[in-house]
């Protein structure tokens, strides 16, 4: 947080990036048509807003659900992160997971992309982050595991459905996959039909309400542009690569 903070908050005035922060969140909740368009993120303040602000939730809430749900991968792991925008949930499930595994970002956007590397050569994690879309994405050959995070919501129907069915082919030959979106029914109506479509391949899934301490800026940004984060809430879906059933730990 703190090499976030001077990195982030050098050119722009705390008022600015809450201000900025603001308008990224009324896109959220009443724009989201410009979220595919990848125009959410336009300007400085508003990726600002991001990094310092939704990127470090991200985190928090997949550092807990993947290790409430016991999502160890094994030393040689690729974990390829769709949609990775800063690098966040990615370096959250890479440290819970432990030492030896890599990190393969995708992002469309040339910003998130070199932002994900720079988090991760901050938090001490290898990774790398190429500019494409996961439709044009070459999966790796070796053993891997597949974060989307806060991500999917973001998709076209057709790149969604897409996305779908290779991440339950992911799930069906044997690799760890993880989804996580938001609680809100809004951002994802179409989540029953992930859940039905990874259920067929031995998936779980779970909806988190968990209790946040937050880091002083995130806590200080909240406070400032009227939100209300003293808790995390997620849904998520997590087929494991060990066998047809789902080892889960309770949400707190």
């Amino acid at each position: 947080m703190s090499a976030l903070e001077a990195r982030y908050l050098r050119d722009l005035t705390f008022q600015e990036v809450a201000r900025a922060l603001r308008a990224l969140s009324s896109c959220y909740v009443e724009r989201r048509g410009r979220l595919a368009s990848g125009r959410a993120l336009e300007g400085s303040g508003k990726r600002a807003a991001f990094a310092a602000f939704y990127a470090p939730l991200h985190f928090l809430i997949t550092a807990h659900i993947a290790s409430a749900v016991r999502a160890e991968l094994s030393p040689g792991t690729t974990l390829v992160d769709l949609g990775c925008g800063t690098g966040a949930a990615g370096a959250a499930w890479a440290l819970v997971a432990g030492a030896g595994v890599d990190v393969l970002g995708v992002d469309r956007s040339a910003w998130a992309a070199h932002e994900a590397e720079w988090t991760w050569r901050t938090m001490g994690i290898r990774g790398r982050a190429v500019r494409t879309d996961a439709a044009r994405l070459r999966w790796p050959r070796a053993r891997h595991a597949a974060l989307a995070a806060f991500a999917i919501n973001e998709l076209t129907p057709s790149a969604r459905d897409g996305l779908r069915q290779r991440l339950v082919q992911a799930a069906a030959e044997g690799h760890d996959v993880l989804v996580i979106e938001p609680l809100a029914g809004a951002a994802a109506p179409w989540w029953e039909e992930w859940v039905q479509a990874f259920a067929a391949v031995g998936g779980e899934h779970r909806t988190w309400r968990a209790g946040a301490r937050l880091p002083e800026l995130v806590a200080r940004l909240d406070r400032a542009s009227g939100l209300n984060h003293r808790e995390l809430t997620a849904r998520s879906l997590h087929a494991v690569a060990r066998g047809p059933s789902i080892i889960a730990g309770a949400p707190s």
